[in-house]
């Protein structure tokens, strides 16, 4: 067997779809590309189902290689450390057996192994790191792929040991050995090389290296992926800021929507915006702060030790730039936390002891007003910066010696200011401190409850639900049903909400919750039936004071029960509650179908992505698909579909060009499947035959029940058979064959539809179907190079 990893995955998944696992083969192909490239929902979508096809078809070399590539994505787009590493241990066991020793990508589950202790803690466990790569590098030839890659992470042990001279000399010594046996290095690794350079202080040769290797890709052929170009921008802006050229520098960065999302560009990102605020290039606020603050948050989540002390100590280093005296002390409290998780504290026990010191020495702020009235001034004065509340509200919590419903006012608000900057664990920290003077505070329970959740705290759930338990079971449960939900564990969260409903029949925001899992679930028979307890046991609107108004009937409810009625049939219900909403129905009972107006409607294809298909609305909740689709997705032309009634696209603003106005279409989501209407897609190929011609094609399909939907657009051609040099306009379209027509009766229409044209068109699929004479298809195909 080969060593070669992708000739064997080229085997493999020719193997595969040969043997009809097209599901399995085409997961081989796609892993790879949504792990690097940050897909985490594609890859969420096709794993589990990849995972369990190659452990039933007993393909351990297969099982090997789609666990690798989600570490890698979990490792490096995630930056999960501790969270990941059960996994990267047992990975790395399961690779070394008998059975998967073999496998080409077993090699490289020795890399994911050392990425997840270096995202614990990098410089604790160097000797560790050192010894598992450096013994792997010397069995393999540098011939191999994964000498690329095994190479760079011994480099970056190195670095993280304090010796980026050392690092640049290993990896040039790699690059060396590399290209001696004609391998050319990856861009990925003048990447490693270009960050080594940083750190030495060679910020031109930074410059240099990348135009050089970016050129080189592109000069054998290779277009730089989304990753490689957004990875190479991040770090010419941060060498550029480096040299003091910040407004190239600025110019260059990712926009932080971009670090939201790939959780690995967020520590150059953090470095290159300080040294731009240093230069006056870049503002340093309070809402920097909260971002940043968020991602340390984050990191202290997914056990990323030491990657979370390094932001966090950014982060503190411009909160000391603004002042923020709080949000500086908090970031410190957790810096002393998280050096307790680390293996090696030695400098950054230092810098973190640094920003305790500097933080205590900023000014203490003079309170307004005693420390009692200050939540009451402050929501009289209205528009006080965060940061400046936060401050103000510590040092009144401080100094407070009144009531105990006082203590516990100036605690939630200083909580609420907390998570509102960031700072959701050190929110549930202070309000836990007070839940110990006042137990009996509804106001710190539910306060701490939704600090803990959005901390992702789940010991700290745990511990306050049994702690509600012993007093108040409901309250218990409602905190275990939120974290079920924040989770999406929807099965769980309905059985909490269950748990809930037999000991209180009058609640009605747990109703809410109960149904939104049901719908998730699928089971839209109780979700309806919920949503109907909902109007039984709901306030009436006229009367109900204001902090009750969540009890009585809000309009999402009626929409939501509509929505959970269709999908049951059940109309009279659709139709009452539509009347509640002035809904007007052309007809005065039976099922719903209307032609209301042109909408989008969002559906996830096999893969996790998804696509938003054109459909006529024909009724509060539902719409029929317009377009003839591929097997990707289980949806076809005709199918009546549920909505969910939220929009998924805001409309254009009032003032927004009359032109985008009128091209906006309401976007709703897929529940379910209504009311199959049974086509089948096959593929129609060819030259384009001119606007009367497919016209006339595409009315005589739709006169027999038939669907044509074209695909190609302007820029898809053909060769003319006549001349090989020049071109013809082509056309590539879906058919929809109705269910009341076969494969013979499809191809037999077309044929008629089609004949006389002077560039006849190729539907091979469709002709193997009906038996018919293939040649003149493949005599196309060819002639045309379809």
């Amino acid at each position: 067997m080969t060593t070669d990893i992708w000739a064997w995955v080229l085997d493999t998944h020719r193997q595969l779809a040969e043997a009809g696992q097209s599901r399995l083969a085409d997961a081989i192909y796609e892993l790879p590309d949504h792990a690097k490239e940050g897909r985490n929902e594609q890859l969420d979508a096709v794993f589990p189902e990849a995972l369990a096809a190659s452990r039933a078809l007993g393909l351990p070399w297969v099982e090997v290689y789609l666990r690798h590539w989600r570490m890698q994505n979990l490792l490096n787009k995630r930056q999960q450390g501790e969270l990941a590493l059960p996994e990267a241990v047992d990975l790395l066991e399961f690779a070394h057996r008998e059975e998967t020793a073999g496998c080409p990508q077993s090699v490289c589950v020795v890399q994911d192994f050392a990425i997840c202790h270096a995202r614990v803690d990098g410089p604790g466990y160097v000797p560790e790191r050192l010894a598992v790569v450096g013994e792997t590098l010397e069995r393999i030839e540098p011939s191999r792929a994964c000498f690329d890659c095994l190479s760079r992470e011994y480099s970056d042990a190195l670095t993280d040991d304090g010796r980026p001279a050392d690092a640049l000399a290993h990896l040039d010594t790699a690059a060396a050995r590399m290209q001696q046996v004609g391998e050319r290095v990856s861009l990925h690794f003048h990447h490693v090389r270009a960050a080594t350079l940083h750190q030495l202080g060679r910020h031109e040769e930074v410059l240099a290296l990348l135009d050089s290797a970016e050129q080189a890709e592109r000069a054998k052929g290779h277009e730089l992926d989304e990753s490689d170009r957004v990875g190479g921008a991040l770090l010419r802006a941060r060498a550029l800021a480096s040299l003091g050229r910040p407004a190239e520098a600025r110019a260059l960065l990712p926009d932080r929507a971009e670090a939201e999302r790939h959780a690995d560009l967020r520590p150059g990102w953090t470095h290159t915006v300080e040294l731009l605020v240093a230069a006056g290039a870049w503002e340093n606020d309070a809402e920097l702060g909260a971002v940043l603050a968020g991602w340390v948050g984050y990191l202290d989540g997914t056990g990323s030790h030491r990657p979370c002390v390094d932001l966090l100590l950014a982060a503190g280093r411009l909160a000391l730039a603004r002042g923020a005296r709080t949000v500086a002390l908090t970031l410190a409290s957790t810096g002393e936390r998280k050096l307790g998780q680390l293996r090696r504290t030695d400098g950054v026990a230092e810098e973190v002891a640094a920003l305790r010191a500097a933080a205590e020495a900023l000014p203490v702020p003079e309170l307004p007003v005693p420390p009692g009235e200050l939540t009451a001034h402050l929501a009289e004065a209205g528009g006080v910066p965060y940061e400046t509340g936060a401050d103000l509200l510590s040092v009144a919590l401080d100094r407070y010696r009144g009531e105990q419903a006082g203590a516990t006012g100036l605690t939630v608000q200083l909580a609420a200011v907390l998570g509102g900057l960031g700072h959701a664990r050190a929110a549930a920290d202070l309000l836990w401190k007070r839940l110990e003077e006042d137990r009996g505070s509804a106001e710190l329970t539910d306060m701490l409850g939704a600090a803990l959740i959005d901390a992702g705290d789940a010991e700290g759930i745990r511990r306050l639900a049994d702690r509600l338990a012993a007093t108040s079971p409901s309250d218990g449960h409602w905190i275990r049903a939120r974290w079920a939900a924040a989770g999406g564990r929807w099965a769980e969260a309905l059985e909490q909400c269950e748990a809930i409903l037999a000991l209180d029949q009058a609640v009605i925001n747990t109703r809410r919750l109960a149904a939104t899992a049901a719908t998730e679930l699928g089971d839209h028979v109780t979700a309806q039936r919920l949503y109907q307890e909902i109007l039984e046991h709901a306030l009436p609107a006229e009367g109900t004071p204001e902090e009750l108004r969540h009890r009585t009937v809000q309009e999402p409810d009626l929409w939501r029960l509509i929505t959970a009625a269709t999908a049951n049939r059940d109309w009279a219900v659709v139709r009452a509650t539509g009347a509640l909403l002035d809904i007007e129905f052309d007809e005065p009972e039976g099922p719903v179908d209307e032609e209301w107006q042109l909408v989008l409607v969002r559906a996830t294809r096999a893969n996790g992505t998804t696509a938003d298909l054109p459909a006529v609305r024909t009724g509060p909740a539902t719409a029929r698909i317009l377009p003839v689709l591929g097997d990707e997705l289980t949806l076809n032309h005709g199918d009546v579909v549920v909505f969910a009634p939220a929009l998924l696209v805001e409309p254009p603003a009032a003032d927004a060009p009359e032109e985008e106005r009128e091209r906006w279409r309401p976007v709703f989501g897929v529940l379910t499947l209504l009311d199959p209407a049974g086509y089948t897609t096959h593929w129609v190929d060819g030259a384009w035959p001119g606007d009367e011609a497919w016209a006339a094609l595409r009315d005589g399909l739709r006169e027999e029940g038939y669907a044509l939907w074209a695909f190609s657009g302007d820029n898809y051609s053909v060769t003319d058979p006549e001349d090989e040099d020049a071109m013809l306009p082509g056309i590539y379209a879906a058919l929809g064959v109705p269910p009341t027509a076969s494969a013979a009766e499809a191809d037999a229409l077309l044929e008629r539809l089609t004949a006389g044209w002077s560039h006849p068109l190729a539907w091979f699929d469709l002709a193997k179907a009906a038996g018919a004479d293939l040649a003149r298809h493949v005599g196309v195909i060819e002639r045309y190079d379809l």
